[in-house]
């Protein structure tokens, strides 16, 4: 890493960490700075817009619900995946989360298809108590590239029940997961170093998988509870 990169990385930890979770009347929204900077909310804190069943053209009626600002999909409540109806490319991403105890979930984005949930997941999940965070060399751990990279050993989930801060950076071919202020992975669209990686990975019979394209944005439904607020993008 050059003096350069360093001090970019070093910069943008800063910023991220000394941003505070946000609670009560600030919950989903954004401040005049975050406006000027081209920073838009993809959830509202009251409604479904912008959101939908993934192949649908509705909100799910069962399983996602919508309560005391946070978009929460219940324990085996049923309902799909949700994407967002618009599309990006090149993205900040940032939101917070929070995970029942033992509860497995995701975010995904850069999707083969935008109606097929197959695509590049930032990992959620009780890597404690979730037997998956054992598997395929730590490459299923919450702030993953879901079984293709591991995580920062440094990149820390809170407990069960407490916020985390997520960010996914996409500028060109270059990508960036974050987790609480510490980069937890980074790898490059179409590189030989991701091609090698999913091909020891669940994907390898999708060799297209490693290209960068355009898509919506995707909440996992996996049968259990998360919840999810402070759902904001810049393009």
């Amino acid at each position: 890493m050059n003096i350069r990169t360093f001090f970019q990385a070093f910069f943008a930890a800063a910023a991220f960490c000394a941003s505070p979770l946000l609670h009560g009347d600030d919950l989903n929204k954004l401040s005049d700075a975050e406006k000027k900077d081209g920073w838009k909310l993809l959830f509202d804190g009251k409604s479904a817009t912008g959101w939908r069943a993934i192949g649908k053209k509705e909100f799910p009626a069962k399983g996602w619900v919508i309560r005391d600002g946070l978009l929460s999909h219940e324990a085996r409540g049923g309902g799909g995946d949700i994407v967002t109806d618009a599309q990006f490319d090149d993205f900040e991403l940032a939101w917070e989360w929070r995970l029942a105890p033992g509860a497995n979930s995701g975010l995904k984005y850069n999707l083969l298809a935008p109606e097929k949930g197959v695509g590049c997941e930032y990992q959620l999940l009780d890597d404690a108590k979730h037997p998956d965070a054992k598997l395929h060399d730590g490459t299923r751990k919450t702030a993953g590239l879901y079984d293709v990279l591991a995580p920062a050993g440094n990149a820390a989930a809170k407990p069960p029940g407490e916020w985390n801060q997520s960010r996914i950076i996409v500028r060109g071919k270059h990508v960036e997961h974050w987790l609480n202020g510490t980069k937890s992975v980074e790898f490059e669209f179409g590189s030989d170093a991701l091609k090698a990686a999913v091909n020891e990975s669940k994907f390898k019979e999708t060799p297209e998988w490693s290209d960068k394209r355009r898509s919506p944005i995707l909440l996992q439904d996996h049968g259990d509870a998360i919840d999810f607020r402070n759902v904001k993008i810049r393009s």
